[in-house]
């Protein structure tokens, strides 16, 4: 029980870790500190749909969950990525803020969707698996089908949204300046 928990509390500060290291090289490829904020706003979504998956299947976090909740942070943030990047191409090709967010949803949500499903659907045998051995890969299916399936659709709905309210507040505050 002991390592198990020392166990954990390692796994915890690296996903800390990581999420600072994603953040740094974010902020620094989109030289900006708040779009990386956008993206990384999912993340916490994405917990919620592991804990609920979790508990509906009646199954433990176990250390291989929580290497699939790393996995899953990974999936998030890249989906989140390819939409804001591609919100940003439309801004520099000259559209108004609206036009480009909806432009960019329309466009980037096949490869948001391509994306989940295809893990989804490559994980759901470790998931439903009864064989020897199963029940330790159980967790990181469900882990990750839980979390992608809640942020999937979050990432399309939330990240273009955020992406308007922080774009407009910055945009007020360049006039104001002005």
């Amino acid at each position: 029980y002991e390592d198990q928990q020392e166990s954990f509390g390692k796994l915890g500060m690296l996903g800390a870790l990581i999420l600072l290291l994603v953040y740094i090289v974010m902020a620094s490829q989109f030289e900006s500190f708040g779009k990386p904020a956008i993206i990384m706003f999912t993340v916490p979504f994405a917990l919620s749909g592991v804990i609920i998956a979790l508990w509906l299947t009646h199954t433990s976090l176990d250390m291989i969950g929580a290497l699939g909740i790393v996995l899953l942070v990974g999936i998030v943030v890249k989906n989140g990525i390819v939409l804001v990047d591609y919100i940003n191409l439309m801004r520099e090709r000259g559209h108004d803020l609206n036009e480009a967010i909806q432009i960019s949803g329309q466009r980037r949500m096949r490869p948001v969707l391509m994306t989940a499903f295809t893990t989804i659907l490559g994980i759901v045998p470790k998931a439903v698996s009864q064989g020897e051995g199963a029940e330790m890969w159980r967790p990181l299916g469900v882990v990750v089908i839980g979390g992608l399936t809640i942020t999937t659709f979050l990432t399309l709905d939330i990240v273009p949204v955020l992406y308007g309210v922080m774009a407009k507040k910055g945009e007020r505050d360049k006039v104001k300046k002005v």
